[in-house]
């Protein structure tokens, strides 16, 4: 009898320890699996480059933003392949990805472009881009219905997407101009804009009417309220769409990934810029929340987060929130980060053109920590 007893006890207390055993390493699992996806936030920067600077300059920079916690640059080269392509190993033997930041249907001072003005988005109010620009001078958009501004646009992020070592082509100002500006920037222009206003309406280009007309037979210029026709504003929703999935097959081809800069999120980028990037073939979005732009409070930070998170489930897309951070004190940066954290982006962008404040860097790294 004692010996079933010891027999019983023997099982029970290996039964036990098994079970203990699995529940640890189930916690260990577990635990592991959350550190690994905690650590998966990215922390970007953009920055514009040049040819000035020397490299021991840029490396100099690029090992300042690793240690304080920065994971990825995005570079603007003007769309230059081979200041790219100097640039990027400096910028990974700091420990950084290489993003290629590029201006996409906004090519101000484009050499090429520059010698074809039929290639420029024109207004309701028949005023050309290549000359008349809405807003500020360095406003001067393609059309993506001319078919050559179109295949010169594709050969820029093709020459980009060509240079090894980056991980992605990033598309900035991929849209149409601003129908409606952020409501916190229209008293520096002394705007209202409770309506779409024919100086700002684009793109009524040749190029862009016809195709239009082919698709549709009828003519935007025509139309006595073009604004609430809805096929008309589709249209020029799917030109830009069009072309980033073509840049989306391009750079795959290549073997990279396609990113953009967009609006807060997609109904407002819609409504604001003739931009859905809900709906585009894309491998990663950084909108750009600045809520100050908007007249907001910070906790519009993770609203913007959310609904953008939200527009995209079921879909492989990542997405990063921008952050403006001259606008931020670094307590302001703090919650900022969490507040993208919280409302489930998978990292945070920081443009802040060379002044992130030595206060600024040491809230990113501590965030990491």
């Amino acid at each position: 009898m004692n010996v079933l007893r010891i027999t019983f006890f023997c099982i029970l207390l290996s039964m036990v320890s098994c079970n203990t055993k699995e529940k640890v390493k189930e916690e260990i699992t577990e635990t592991k699996e959350t550190t690994e996806q905690e650590s998966k936030f990215k922390y970007w920067n953009w920055m514009t480059v040049g040819n000035k600077k020397s490299d021991s300059a840029y490396t100099v920079h690029f090992n300042k933003l690793k240690s304080n916690g920065i994971d990825a640059v995005l570079m603007n080269t003007g769309a230059d392949p081979k200041l790219l392509n100097r640039l990027t190993p400096l910028a990974k033997a700091a420990g950084l990805e290489v993003h290629a930041w590029m201006f996409t249907t906004n090519r101000p001072g484009d050499s090429i472009a520059l010698q074809h003005p039929d290639w420029y988005m024109v207004s309701r109010s028949g005023k050309s881009c290549f000359d008349e620009r809405p807003y500020v001078n360095y406003y001067q958009w393609l059309s993506p219905s001319h078919p050559d501004a179109r295949k010169h646009i594709l050969s820029l992020v093709e020459g980009l997407a060509k240079v090894e070592g980056v991980s992605s082509v990033h598309l900035d100002y991929i849209r149409y101009p601003d129908v409606y500006l952020p409501i916190g920037l229209l008293p520096k222009y002394d705007l209202k804009q409770e309506e779409e206003l024919p100086d700002f309406d684009f793109d009524y280009s040749d190029a862009s009417v016809e195709k239009f007309i082919k698709l549709h037979h009828k003519d935007p210029r025509e139309m006595k309220n073009p604004a609430i026709d809805i096929e008309w504003k589709n249209f020029r929703l799917n030109e830009i769409k069009s072309l980033v999935d073509e840049a989306y097959t391009i750079v795959h081809k290549h073997n990279k990934k396609l990113s953009a800069a967009v609006f807060p999120y997609p109904e407002m980028a819609d409504h604001m810029v003739r931009q859905r990037w809900d709906k585009w073939s894309i491998d990663m979005v950084l909108p750009m929340i600045y809520y100050n732009f908007y007249n907001e409070e910070l906790d519009w930070i993770g609203y913007a987060t959310q609904q953008g998170v939200k527009d995209l489930e079921g879909k492989q897309v990542e997405l990063h929130t921008g952050l403006y951070t001259p606008k931020l004190t670094p307590i302001g940066l703090k919650s900022a980060i969490q507040l993208a954290k919280d409302n489930g982006a998978s990292g945070v962008a920081f443009f802040d053109d060379y002044t992130l404040t030595d206060k600024q860097f040491e809230i990113i790294k501590n965030s990491k920590e």
